[in-house]
């Protein structure tokens, strides 16, 4: 079971090593086939932090404030949370490759939130996305519609 404390330490050290890596600026390309859903997601503006938390009744404060990414830590009746918007989405593909594997992720267009399950679940109701329940690089990955 990790604590909340750890939890913040790897939200913040996340943020630091996405935000500094290489290749995560570029705008390019990332997946194969784009097709019109893939451009109809991409024109579709993402929602900042402030927008995403404003939706669940909360006014974050900022963890990571870079170019790239974004991380701002909640507290609401829900529970507490993490939002993070990425400007690309190399980068938040970057991100949910070093991502904490043992925790579940709310993840929408260009934004991840990170908490327990059971915050996840209340928020989903609110923030839409999908809800990631295991390492997204392996087979055994449960995604909730």
């Amino acid at each position: 079971m990790t604590t909340f404390p750890r939890l913040i330490g790897s939200v913040v050290v996340l943020g630091l090593a996405v935000a500094c890596s290489p290749g995560t600026a570029s705008g390019g390309n990332t997946g194969g086939g784009g097709g019109k859903v893939a451009d109809a997601a991409q024109q579709a503006a993402p929602l900042s932090v402030e927008q995403l938390s404003a939706k669940v009744g909360c006014k974050p404060r900022m963890q990571v404030n870079a170019a790239d990414i974004r991380t701002g830590y909640c507290r609401t009746a829900d529970g507490e949370f993490f939002v993070t918007t990425f400007k690309t989405q190399a980068g938040k593909d970057a991100w949910m490759d070093i991502a904490p594997e043992y925790n579940p992720h709310l993840v929408g267009n260009l934004w991840t939130v990170l908490s327990s399950r059971k915050v996840l679940e209340l928020l989903k109701e609110r923030l839409g996305g999908d809800l990631h329940l295991k390492d997204h690089r392996t087979n055994k990955m449960q995604t909730v519609r």
